[in-house]
């Protein structure tokens, strides 16, 4: 077995949520979510089947975004895999909803940070092991960083 990463260049202004599914209707599944819960997001998703034909099941409303999460599962060649590119949307506001999609077994990370994903390599195929999510702590939060952290969240409509 082999083990390798694979980065992600995230496109400007998004956040991705990566996550491993088990059935073929998963693409749809997720637009759904999204589309109900945040409708003035702009995304794309994307879909990698395990089994059958092994296609790509695509799905969203931002074409460059769709081809941006093709592109990535491609690279990873793993199956059961999918990647959920969001613009005017953050991942807070779906996560829960797609924990509770029936197909989906797992969300391995929801970033807009720098992304590495792990990936083991076997006769069978690929799988992903986890991921590195932007960097390691530099610090502990002064006062200073607590205000801004606070205003943040008033200014982006999570806290009141």
């Amino acid at each position: 077995m082999e083990i390798k990463t694979v980065k992600f260049d995230m496109p400007e202004d998004c956040n991705l949520v990566l996550g491993q599914a088990h059935f073929i209707k998963t693409a749809e599944d997720l637009y759904e979510i999204i589309a109900t819960t945040v409708p003035q997001a702009q995304f794309g998703v994307a879909f990698s089947e395990a089994s059958g034909p092994c296609l790509l099941r695509t799905e969203g409303n931002d074409s460059r975004l769709i081809d941006a999460c093709v592109s990535f599962l491609r690279e990873l060649g793993a199956g059961h895999v999918f990647c959920i590119l969001l613009k005017n949307a953050f991942p807070i506001s779906i996560l829960n909803q797609i924990k509770n999609c029936p197909e989906v077994c797992r969300i391995f990370c929801a970033t807009a940070n720098p992304l590495e994903v792990l990936i083991a390599e076997s006769p069978q195929g690929r799988g992903i092991l986890g991921v590195i999510d932007g960097s390691g702590p530099r610090g502990i939060e002064t006062a200073e960083d607590k205000d801004q952290r606070r205003g943040f969240l008033r200014k982006i409509g999570y806290k009141l």
